[in-house]
């Protein structure tokens, strides 16, 4: 649900030229309207709220009950809104808002941030995350405005990256992501920051240490004015390095310490300003050392710092970048032209200007522009890239399609009926988006370690310095200023911020690939820890709709004849049973008749006169109350009910004629789907409201040895209760109202994509495709995030837990190894890029096919 206006190009407003409507900063905020009841309430809302002053445009989906809306701050605000809902005659309620965070790099960062708006009063909650680099913020507009989230943040030492409408205004002409380009320019930016340093670095460490290369000693031998003067344009040289291309250690530590708060950038700010501070005193007052050879510089040390940490970030940023792929695919996957039908002409107009109720042309080969209905032709649509399922599906008219997926065989025309951000691919997208912002349980726990992390290592390098100061070595003033420099700069927040959000990015981007959204970090987690899974039968086992499967003959009467009375009897019926009759003999493409006299006689059957006989269709009461012997019939009638399926008999003038058989069959692939999850050791349990005879051999033939029938709609929460009462981590599978419940009650909710929004709503996975295999490559996913999650947090945690000591110098009084700046920044910079590259690793990650 929450969206920053630099996430994606949809969430900016712009005008005909595609420029942006506003000269500055928009904004995006979200807002839950109660009371909308009928199609007409959605205008009504989008008309008052576009009637204000500064809003540029507001969109409501009925679906969810969300007014989106881009406003300009400095003409309109989220309490204006608020009122203008409310005036129309609806409920207005909190608001969401993300915002782009600069300079969060650790986990340190996120607590303060958090912290500072959850002490907010009118803040409902705050989910700040280091993978899209934002704070998700829910508040009420009625008690908080955005100059008050804004100064939040700023006390936490940290501000709102809002873009620049000359930045927005560009990313759209060059039709790119504005958050993307934004970051391709911060990647830009410190690249540039990098070579400068790296160049400047190369004479610098050349001409600080004359003593190892033949010819500069004699030159600039040691005590000469020489390597004094040289030294000191050294200085001037590296100047620039640490206010530049440092400058934003600089100003994130200012940011910290004005709120008396330190991070990331406190660390290696301190560690570079000592080193070049040391050299200015050790050059312009070489006689304040009591020994010369305490007079040396360590220009070096901050000008190759510079360079190798702001590398780190540069690369950093491109990594993370790789870990939205699955985001920017789905974005790539809008159409952005379609063909409409108007004033009886077929014209090409851009994706946006479609409205709802509008008739659009689709021929071979082209990408279907939004959702909607068939009304004329049919075709064979590839909806791989939305649901996961390779195979191209046949659609007629009546049938829906989705926005995004691709036409590949037949022309059709379809009347449009969701647009905007209101298709599928729309609605994906903003989930996919939501649920890659959010946190799993175990980032928490690192979240708060590391709020810890930065003060304990200022202390550390301290005691460092002191100790080396007071029993080291000679020159122990050098050898203090080293170990405190290479302690602050060694130690790596970052590592440890980045070990989750960035895994977690990943795994739900594969998820979506897959046709399954994965709504949190909170379900990905618990999904990996599931023991137990309850499916519910209907819709989820099973097609949940009936089809005719068998037909049995007595004496003399034929099937096609007998199936043919008997769904002639039932063409008007709206029965569901009475359908799958009549859909049975359509497909043999038998010619049903007209019946006559016509009853239904409740509990029991019909009867009726077709082609001058009369027919009967029921049950075994039925028969015996208008005394026709059915006893040749009773063991196939046993037989079927056995299988899972509801017989019903046919008489004819009187005489058993046979018996039809209907059932909800199977879906292709769930037995196989559920095979595989027992083999990942999940006991699966089957959950029905059907008799125990029908649920047995349901699961029987699907091979679940566990079921729990005639359960009512109201119980099945309850059920789902019991198995966690008996210590198991319980998944619900369900597709239907009476499952929503269930589904919230459940530890992990799996909804069908095919079934009810209310269904959906409720869940915590859905699964688009509407198959069973989906869950499996869920659990497959979580697994191996999970596995991901821990490998980078063991990374995060031993390198720090192991480098910190060295860089203290423990290992000094054994083996005489003192570790050097130069390769603690190495290696500050590349743990943070080790990370990130090991969580895109998931990226190639290929769920296990199951076939049926």
């Amino acid at each position: 649900m929450d969206k920053d206006l630099s996430t994606t190009r949809e969430s900016i407003a712009v005008d005909p030229a595609g420029h942006p409507k506003s000269t500055g900063h928009l904004r995006h905020v979200e807002l839950r309207v109660g009371g909308m009841t009928c199609a007409h309430c959605p205008s009504a809302v989008e008309k008052a709220l576009g009637a204000i002053d500064g809003v540029v445009s507001a969109h409501v989906n009925l679906a969810n009950k969300l007014a989106a809306v881009d406003y300009d701050p400095d003409r309109a605000s989220a309490l204006d809104l608020v009122k203008a809902i409310r005036t129309a005659g609806y409920a207005a309620g909190a608001a969401t808002v993300r915002l782009p965070i600069k300079y969060m790099h650790c986990s340190s960062c996120i607590t303060r941030i958090e912290l500072a708006l959850q002490m907010t009063p009118g803040v409902l909650s705050a989910r700040a995350n280091l993978g899209p680099n934002a704070v998700d913020v829910e508040y009420d507009p009625a008690s908080v405005d955005f100059d008050g989230i804004r100064r939040a943040i700023e006390s936490a030492g940290h501000r709102v990256a809002e873009p620049r409408a000359a930045d927005v205004k560009a990313a759209i002409e060059e039709g790119a992501d504005p958050e993307q380009a934004a970051s391709e320019r911060e990647y830009r930016t410190l690249m540039r920051k990098f070579w400068f340093a790296a160049a400047v670095s190369i004479p610098v460490i050349a001409l600080s240490y004359p003593d190892l290369i033949p010819g500069l000693r004699e030159w600039m031998p040691a005590g000469s004015d020489t390597r004094r003067i040289v030294w000191a344009l050294l200085g001037v040289l590296s100047l620039p390095v640490l206010l530049w291309s440092g400058s934003q250690f600089f100003v994130g530590m200012w940011d910290a310490l004005k709120h008396r708060a330190a991070n990331m950038h406190t660390l290696i700010a301190i560690g570079i300003s000592a080193a070049f501070l040391y050299s200015a005193v050790a050059v312009a007052y070489p006689g304040l050392f009591p020994d010369p050879s305490l007079a040396e510089v360590f220009w070096d040390v901050t000008d190759v710092v510079v360079a190798l940490v702001v590398l780190g970030l540069a690369l950093e940023i491109k990594a993370k970048g790789r870990t939205s792929e699955a985001i920017k695919k789905l974005i790539g996957l809008q159409a952005k032209t379609a063909r409409v039908v108007r004033n009886g002409k077929e014209i090409d107009v851009p994706v946006e200007e479609v409205v709802v109720g509008d008739i659009l042309v689709v021929r071979p080969g082209e990408k279907i522009p939004v959702d909607g209905e068939i009304t004329e032709g049919a075709s064979a649509i590839d909806e791989s890239l939305i649901t996961g399922e390779s195979m191209p599906v046949e659609k007629q008219v009546g049938e829906e399609v989705i926005g995004s997926s691709i036409n590949k065989t037949g022309s059709f025309r379809f009347r449009a009926t969701k647009v905007g951000k209101d298709t599928a691919l729309s609605t994906i997208i903003s989930m996919v988006k939501d649920a890659q912002g959010s946190k799993a349980p175990i980032q928490r726990v690192v979240d708060t370690v590391s709020g810890y992390f930065v003060p304990t290592v200022m202390i550390l390098a301290v005691a460092a310095f002191v100790a080396w100061y007071v029993v080291g070595p000679e020159p122990r003033l050098a050898y203090a200023t080293i170990v405190l420099v290479t302690t602050l700069i060694i130690a790596c927040p970052c590592a440890l911020g980045l070990a989750t959000p960035t895994s977690l990015t990943v795994g739900i981007g594969k998820g979506a690939e897959n046709g399954i959204l994965i709504r949190s970090g909170d379900a990905l987690q618990s999904s990996e820890k599931l023991d137990a899974i309850i499916l519910d039968k209907t819709g989820t086992i099973t097609r949940g709709e009936p089809v005719l499967t068998d037909v049995v003959t007595s004496g003399d009467s034929g099937e096609d004849e007998v199936l043919r009375l008997a769904a002639s009897l039932e063409r008007g019926s709206e029965h569901p049973l009475g359908e799958a009759i009549v859909k049975g003999a359509e497909q043999r493409s038998l010619s049903l008749a007209v019946t006559q006299n016509f009853a239904a006689i409740p509990g029991h059957g019909v009867s009726g006169n077709v082609d001058g006989w009369d027919v009967l269709l029921g049950n075994a009461k039925l028969m015996r109350d208008r005394g026709i012997a059915i006893e040749g019939l009773v063991k196939d009638w046993e037989r079927l009910a056995g299988e899972g399926k509801t017989p019903m008999y046919v008489a004819i003038d009187g005489r058993a004629a046979g018996l039809v058989a209907v059932a909800d069959t199977l879906k292709p692939d769930s037995k196989s789907a559920i095979d595989a999850l027992q083999r990942l050791g999940i006991e699966v349990v089957m959950l029905t409201g059907d008799n125990e005879r029908t649920a047995k051999a349901i699961a029987r033939e699907v091979g679940i040895a566990r079921i729990l029938a005639e359960v009512l709609p109201d119980e099945k929460a309850h059920e789902v209760q019991k198995l966690q009462l008996e210590g198991k981590t319980v998944g619900m599978v369900g597709d239907g109202i009476n499952d929503a419940p269930a589904l919230a009650q459940a530890d992990v909710g799996f909804a069908i994509g095919t079934g009810t929004d209310v269904a959906i709503e409720a869940s915590d996975v859905t699964l688009i495709k509407g198959s069973l295999t989906g869950v499996v490559t869920a659990i497959a996913i979580s697994r191996a995030t999970m596995r991901n999650v821990r490998q980078n947090l063991v990374g995060a945690f031993g390198y720090n837990t192991l480098g910190i000591p060295v860089a203290m110098g423990v290992l000094y009084p054994f083996i005489g190894i003192l570790l050097s700046p130069l390769i603690a920044a190495a290696a500050m910079a590349f743990s943070s890029v080790t990370v990130v590259t090991n969580a895109n690793r998931l990226r190639y990650f290929q769920p296990k096919r199951i076939t049926s």
